[in-house]
């Protein structure tokens, strides 16, 4: 593998502004040296920032002190991390994009990926059962994506700056090329089997031995510039009607895939309603299916909200968040799916149905009459830092949250040749079969079943919160269906306890998510309340880190972007 200088990121602040100037082309010469940061405000403390990156960061903020509102932030820097963090997100995939708009609208924008036409319900079905391999790697894996779109849709609502603005310096960046960090260089080392399977992904990821990129080398990719560059000059018809669309669909015919161009000139987002909740005085806006994440962060919440949780112990108001996810997670295999071919129970999200919850649960001891399977699940799946999540806000009103993903680690694994686009594997978020386990160990129902031009249920939990009409934070998550318990955690402790959300992202995390019936939590968590924990009866699986949320809050008349401690302090241990 090749050696280089490794690059040490360090957190000087999460308020700290950066300011580069930009040409008209787009070059950014200082991206040869990122800032440190991966929460931002700008200059002028209008506008702040948080992501997974500091390149993805720095390209927000420079866009921004080119005259940019929140919007032309958020758009820069999901771009951005296609470049940089593309084995979490990226054009080739799909994201939810929940935004209040500075004329107080809230809206919902579905770019989820869809199933091609062709697409049909046992098609991951060999010898009546399901093939996990069919739906995680290669042609038959991938959905359509909508990303593009979906920000295309938000430029449109109220960004102030041109289309090839917001695009042009991502570009730059991936021509010039970034320093490969520790995290990344631990996917491709994971996945360089598989990304060896496809000659233009192995051509980009691997060196001249097929070996993966060590971290500290530079990665540079060349096609994808030229993409994110006809892109920017042709729009979104480029990748949807276009020379894109038309090199997908060649590579699809000749690789057993099922997406054609008619697939791709057909992709539609859609605008959703989003779901409305009320916890601890505020109000929250989640996203609606094909998210579950809107329903069951409200659903969980309201279940916690019947407990008097400030007479808890610690390990008491553990078990107690770990009871209230797993009556959730159950009622997610079983009713979730796209609402345009399902019917969602509304009242999943009703207080009175959280309070016959409650009802069931012990705060001795766990539940055990919850009727699930067992099926074999992918633990170190389940735990990766999947997705990615941006979060801006400004002074002018505007608040973005988008989740972006490809799914798993570079998703399909596929890189279509000439176009540097890494593509999603998010058919593995169809149930496949009844009871069969996604590479998140996630098991579903008929109500999440393939079928034409369908999108598939999603964990991606991008959130807002007012106190009155007012937004008071942004708030998001990677991580799989960690993203559910992620959030939930971060809004519980700061909604209802007070913290600032700095605090709140620290906390030691739990997750359960019902199938495996197992209580994972962070191994940062104390031993004695681990040991309470495992007196209630749960299974515990101690994880050294989980999840990667981003949030900005208003607290003290300032706006306060927080990125993912546990993100930043990996990078800085090397």
């Amino acid at each position: 593998m090749k050696n280089g200088l490794l690059v040490v990121f360090v957190l000087s602040g999460f308020l700290c502004a950066s300011v580069t100037a930009v040409t008209d082309t787009g070059q950014m010469p200082s991206l040869a040296k990122p800032a440190s940061d991966y929460a931002s405000v700008s200059a002028d403390s209008k506008v702040a920032v948080a992501t997974v990156s500091p390149y993805a960061t720095q390209i927000a903020m420079d866009v921004v002190a080119r005259g940019g509102n929140a919007l032309d932030a958020a758009i820069a820097a999901t771009f951005a991390l296609g470049v940089v963090d593309g084995h979490n997100s990226g054009i080739g995939g799909g994201c939810f994009i929940l935004v209040r708009l500075a004329d107080g609208r809230v809206l919902a924008i579905d770019g989820r990926e869809m199933a091609p036409a062709a697409a049909t319900r046992d098609m991951f079905l060999v010898n009546g059962k399901a093939d996990p391999e069919l739906s995680r790697t290669g042609a038959l894996a991938v959905g359509v994506p909508g990303s593009v779109l979906a920000l295309d849709k938000l430029r449109q609502l109220g960004a102030v700056l041109r289309w090839r603005d917001l695009i042009l310096p991502s570009a730059e960046l991936a021509d010039k090329g970034f320093v490969v960090s520790r995290s990344l260089a631990e996917r491709l080392a994971a996945t360089a089997p598989d990304l060896a399977k496809f000659l233009a992904s192995a051509a980009i990821y691997l060196d001249d031995k097929q070996q993966p990129w060590d971290a500290g080398n530079t990665l540079k990719q060349a096609d994808l510039a030229a993409t994110y560059r006809a892109i920017a000059k042709q729009g979104a018809a480029y990748f949807y009607q276009g020379d894109f669309a038309r090199k997908t669909e060649r590579w699809m015919q000749l690789n057993g895939g099922l997406i054609t161009r008619k697939d791709f000139s057909n992709y539609q987002i859609k605008m959703r309603k989003p779901v409305v909740s009320e916890f601890a005085g505020f109000t929250l806006y989640g996203f609606p299916p094909p998210s579950s994440g809107g329903t069951h962060v409200a659903q969980i919440l309201n279940i916690l909200e019947q407990f008097d949780l400030t007479k808890m112990t610690t390990s008491e108001r553990y078990h107690l968040i770990a009871e209230a996810m797993k009556f959730a997670f159950a009622d997610r295999a079983h009713w979730l799916g796209d609402a345009d071919f399902t019917r969602i129970p509304a009242g999943l999200t009703d207080k009175n149905y959280a309070r016959s919850i409650a009802q069931k649960i012990s705060l001795e001891k766990t539940t055990t009459d919850i009727r699930y399977g067992n099926p074999e699940a992918d633990i170190q799946h389940l735990m990766n830092k999947h997705t990615t999540h941006i979060a801006a806000a400004d002074l002018q009103g505007n608040w973005v949250a988008i989740t972006s993903t490809v799914n798993t680690s570079f998703g399909s694994k596929v890189v279509i040749p000439g176009t540097g686009v890494v593509l999603n594997n998010q058919m593995d978020d169809f149930s496949a079969q009844v009871g069969a386990a996604n590479a998140f160990g996630l098991v579903g129902s008929d109500a999440n079943a393939i079928a034409a031009r369908k999108r598939p249920l999603s964990s991606m939990s991008p959130t807002l919160v007012f106190k009155g009409n007012q937004p008071v934070m942004t708030l998001g998550a990677a991580g799989g269906p960690t993203i559910i318990s992620q959030v939930v955690q971060t809004l519980l402790y700061s909604l209802h306890d007070g913290m600032p959300v700095a605090e709140a992202m620290a906390q030691p995390r739990i997750h359960q998510q019902w199938n495996p019936n197992m209580l994972f939590v962070e191994a940062a968590m104390q031993t004695d309340i681990q040991q309470a924990l495992k007196q209630k009866g749960h299974d515990l699986k101690v994880w050294p880190s989980m999840g990667a949320s981003q949030a900005i809050e208003w607290r003290d008349g300032k706006l306060i972007p927080v990125a993912e401690p546990r993100v930043i302090k990996q990078n800085s241990e090397k």
